[in-house]
């Protein structure tokens, strides 16, 4: 139980003033969504690497023989406490369809590693239902408590694969957060104060990649 407190209560902090608070954990992501050949989304691809600080607690949390590295069966337990804390937050994916969300299923595995002072996530998910290559399709990362930020260091980190995609274009939209704000002063105050744990307006404030078909 020691072993995941650290790293579940860091992605799952659900405290009330988390939904507008500032980041404990930074991540730089990439995504790729791969196209299937029936001319609909396969499987969404992530790489996470995260922040120094936050890597090394992970290493004090799962490090079980205290030799201050992560062994092959400790990177797997770091996967596997991901894999089940992340479950009922759809792995921070956002996917739309023509408005219309789309969630995930749970990913086969996630792999771990732990390179040059960070620890490094690998995996792929899954549509739930086809999301057929068809009007407007939208894909984000993000944490809905706002206490992990992820970031994409550049557009190119948010990549679309195969052949599905030739007759699409694509467009990287990072929204300025002193307009979204602005925009949504009154919507956002009361979001947070009517439920502060639950609301998802912090994907007004994510980097996503919207697709058009």
């Amino acid at each position: 139980m020691k072993r995941s407190t650290l790293l579940t209560a860091g992605f799952l902090s659900l405290a009330p003033a988390a939904a507008f608070a500032h980041p404990h954990i930074f991540v730089e992501a990439r995504l790729e969504i791969v196209a299937a050949p029936d001319g609909s989304i396969q499987e969404l691809r992530n790489v996470w690497r995260f922040d120094e600080v936050f890597s090394s607690s992970v290493v004090m949390d799962f490090d079980k023989n205290t030799d201050l590295k992560l062994e092959p069966n400790e990177l797997a337990e770091v996967g596997k406490t991901v894999r089940d804390s992340l479950a009922d937050y759809d792995y921070y994916m956002n996917l739309t369809i023509n408005g219309k969300n789309i969630t995930v299923q749970k990913p086969d595995i996630i792999h771990v590693d732990y390179k040059e002072g960070q620890l490094l996530m690998f995996f792929a998910v899954k549509p739930v239902e086809k999301m057929p290559l068809k009007g407007k399709l939208s894909f984000g990362v993000y944490d809905p408590t706002l206490y992990t930020s992820i970031d994409f260091p550049t557009d190119n980190e948010l990549a679309i694969v195969g052949d599905g995609f030739k007759a699409c274009k694509r467009a990287v939209v990072r929204p300025d957060a002193d307009q979204v704000i602005s925009e949504n002063k009154q919507s956002l105050t009361d979001a947070f104060f009517n439920d502060p744990t639950g609301t998802n307006m912090s994907k007004l404030f994510a980097t996503r990649l919207e697709v058009t078909c």
